[in-house]
């Protein structure tokens, strides 16, 4: 099988996303699966909807558009402000973007109304991430010439935290989200049906004891396919950390000093720390490198160690693990190293499911 490859367990993040959405449903809020990560993967996208979650999100729009092609039945939100020039693609495939710029709420009205179709509006606000959003003292005109464009529903409210800054959500500001919620529906007679908290950070804040207002809405991505919260890397109880995971096969393996000799210069990506002398070492490298994946996101299996990476290679102290050419490893992977692996054209995608009574394994590969 062609490496290197992502091996992606349909049952495993089927199971992720059941549990976690039980467990917040119990807590009155619901989930919106988070596609971006997967290229709009419809295989994906099919096991976020079975195991219970109420829309599935994307930060593209052309990855909204694969999933329709692929006759994907969901409510669909594109979740990065609209471009735009894109304003007609946004329209035709999503059915709720989220807004923080009224030139682009117009933008949306004027696309909606050209085919008779009405777009539905979550306004975004800033709560300190210092990423997307309205200030929350401008919330308010924000909403109201929402509600003037023809076309254009508004359907909520929404924050995003611990993205930019790392600013974490807590009882502080998912109740200034609650009470922005609750001024905008007494200044303008509206109903505000989604307030959305948050993404996967969110869930110490939202599965803890104290009372989440009216959050009623999480984007969850991260934590279904990788089975981690965002704030530490931490693994969710019962949740499968190997869902996904990164396979690479080595194509060079030889004893080597673990320090480099002669005038030390920059590196092709910049400086790096000069390695500490821990004499001759076992040095395995893969074929897998930045254009393929973020090399800092891989955790090697337990004896393993990354040592570096270029363009093309992963070098890494095998340790006493004895590791020939053509062996094959697999790696997990945090959220920056999966992105970038299911966005290169060069790491091939294999899903997996298992079914029937046999338990039989079907395999089919996400063309990249």
């Amino acid at each position: 099988m062609s490496t290197p490859r992502l091996e992606i367990d349909l049952d495993k993040i089927r199971h992720n996303t059941h549990t976690l959405v039980g467990r917040l449903a119990e807590r009155g809020i619901s989930v919106t699966g988070v596609t971006k990560a997967t290229l709009g993967s419809p295989a994906i996208a099919d096991a976020l909807l079975t195991g219970g979650v109420r829309a599935l999100g994307d930060s593209r729009i052309e990855n909204i558009e694969t999933m329709r092609r692929a006759g994907v039945q969901a409510t669909m939100i594109l979740l990065r402000t609209p471009i735009p020039s894109q304003a007609a693609q946004v329209v035709a495939h999503a059915d709720v973007s989220f807004n923080t710029e009224l030139a682009v709420v117009s933008a949306l009205s004027s696309a909606a109304g050209a085919v008779r179709r009405t777009h539905g509006v979550v306004l975004m606000v800033e709560l300190g991430d210092l990423r997307e959003g309205i200030m929350p003292a401008d919330l308010e005109h924000a909403a109201r010439r929402t509600l003037y464009f023809p076309h254009v529903v508004l359907r909520g409210i929404g924050t995003n935290l611990a993205c930019r800054s790392g600013v974490s959500p807590d009882a502080r500001n998912m109740s200034e989200l609650t009470a922005l919620a609750e001024a905008l529906e007494t200044a303008l007679g509206v109903t505000i049906d989604i307030v959305s908290g948050g993404n996967s950070s969110n869930l110490d804040w939202a599965l803890g004891a104290g009372d989440t207002g009216r959050v009623n809405d999480l984007r969850l991505g991260e934590s279904i396919l990788l089975g981690r919260e965002p704030l530490h890397r931490q693994p969710i109880d019962g949740l499968h950390t190997d869902a996904i995971t990164l396979v690479a096969e080595a194509i060079e393996s030889k004893v080597k000093p673990s320090q480099p000799w002669g005038v030390i210069a920059e590196t092709a990506f910049g400086n790096q720390p000069p390695p500490r002398d821990r004499g001759d070492i076992s040095q395995v490298i893969f074929a897998l490198g930045r254009q393929d994946t973020d090399p800092d996101g891989l955790r090697p299996p337990p004896g393993l160690t990354v040592l570096g990476s270029s363009s093309d290679h992963l070098i890494v102290d095998s340790g006493h693990e004895r590791i020939r050419a053509g062996d094959e490893i697999s790696f997990q992977l945090n959220y920056s190293a999966l992105v970038r692996a299911m966005t290169s054209p060069f790491v091939a995608k294999v899903v997996t499911t298992l079914g029937g009574r046999a338990m039989s394994q079907a395999t089919h590969v996400i063309q990249g």
